[in-house]
């Protein structure tokens, strides 16, 4: 892999670099005026929530999260010092183990996003129309594709 990227992919990469900065830094500031935990708790209640009763491993937030190892370890711990997640033992791993989101979690990550939805509009429903998000979203995930 020996090419170089041409002038429009580097401003391509900029914009999407200084765009993805701006929207997280300023949801990140709405979250915390607001009085809420970092937006990673609210992505992680998420990914919990999403996966149901049976939880997730580990391993398997971290990977839909795209979290290092050692990040997510303390976020966890946190999460669940907080009330917020449980650890079970996995069923099928006597060693392993099982995250699941606990009321208390559930009841916080849905009042985030009554600030997080309305600062997701501001930063970009509010900036593209319908078709101009479609096109984005399509692009997007076009670059989120990863090679296993």
């Amino acid at each position: 892999m020996d090419r170089q990227p041409d002038d429009t992919t580097i401003a391509a990469w900029i914009g999407l670099s200084r765009a993805q900065r701006v929207a997280t830094a300023s949801i990140e500031a709405q979250l915390k005026a607001a009085g809420f935990p970092p937006l990673a708790w609210y992505d992680a209640l998420w990914e919990l929530e999403r996966a149901g009763g049976e939880g997730l491993r580990p391993f398997e937030l971290e990977r839909v999260l795209l979290f290092e190892q050692y990040n997510l370890s303390r976020l966890i711990d946190r999460l669940e010092k907080a009330g917020l997640v449980v650890r079970r033992a996995c069923p099928n791993d006597k060693r392993g183990q099982v995250l699941a989101i606990t009321p208390e979690g559930l009841t916080l990550r849905r009042d985030m996003w009554g600030v997080y939805g309305p600062a997701i509009e501001a930063a970009v429903g509010a900036k593209l129309d319908a078709g101009e998000a479609k096109a984005l979203a399509g692009l997007l995930a076009k670059l989120a594709i990863t090679s296993a």
